[in-house]
């Protein structure tokens, strides 16, 4: 199966870093043309300056109504369109529930759930003036599985999924396909997998049935599928690409 992603006119949020930067690096080798949104500006100038290929960067604060309404308008200007929009930009707060400011919580939400509501408002009218369209959503395997210390992160990604099925039911009927994606555990800067010490890697680790640390690559492999032409019957889902997280958690090693 050919995912044909030629000149696909694809935004995404929060691509200057991490997870995303392989998103927007993956659309660019299938040919598409790509849009970053991301607040970080110094790492939207160094994307620029480093990648090659039809690319506009665009600096958003997703929070904000007026940021969001500017880019995504820039966005469109600078692509001749818009055909996929792929929420990726979030945050993460690592604390029990009574040690979590207010601040911390509000930030969490603004970022994670306001962020995915203000950029696909903004771009909702230019898909159903085509008719056509894709949003994918970034959630993760903590909106099914809880995690101790992850009350706001965990919240506001199962706020996402939600969100996402709504927007598949009122969407569908402009060809217009809506779906999340749970990835599990990828090392980053965000969540410091890689630098735990041994003990706590395997510990962590034995909950995935296929034992390894997942790459940013596994999830640039479904984005693109659901951005696809062969996705336009998956929407309202919520695609598991957590390495097995949510099938068991205590898997059999692998014997000598």
């Amino acid at each position: 199966m050919l995912l044909d992603l030629t000149d696909r006119r694809v935004i995404v949020t929060g691509g200057a870093r991490g997870i995303g930067l392989t998103l927007v690096e993956s659309f660019l080798a299938e040919g598409s043309r790509v849009a970053v949104l991301d607040l970080d500006v110094s790492s939207l100038d160094a994307l620029v300056a480093s990648r090659h290929g039809d690319l506009v960067a665009i600096a958003c604060d997703v929070r904000s109504e007026e940021s969001v309404s500017s880019a995504v308008a820039a966005a469109a200007a600078g692509l001749g369109g818009i055909d996929v929009l792929v929420n990726n930009a979030g945050v993460n707060v690592q604390s029990l529930l009574e040690e979590t400011s207010d601040a911390a919580w509000t930030r969490c939400f603004d970022v994670n759930v306001g962020g995915v509501f203000r950029v696909s408002k903004a771009v909702i009218p230019y898909l159903k003036e085509q008719r056509s369209g894709r949003i994918i959503n970034a959630a993760s395997f903590a909106a099914v599985i809880p995690s101790v210390g992850s009350a706001a992160y965990a919240a506001s990604k199962s706020a996402v999924v939600q969100l996402t099925r709504v927007l598949a039911s009122e969407l569908g009927p402009w060809g217009i396909t809506v779906n999340a994606y749970a990835p599990g555990m990828v090392p980053t800067a965000m969540n410091g997998f890689a630098e735990l010490p041994t003990a706590q890697q395997d510990e962590l680790l034995d909950t995935l049935s296929v034992r390894r640390w997942e790459e940013p690559e596994d999830v640039a492999n479904v984005v693109r599928f659901l951005a696809s032409d062969q996705a336009g019957y998956v929407t309202g889902a919520l695609i598991d690409v957590s390495g097995g997280k949510f099938a068991t958690q205590f898997p059999a090693r692998a014997r000598p």
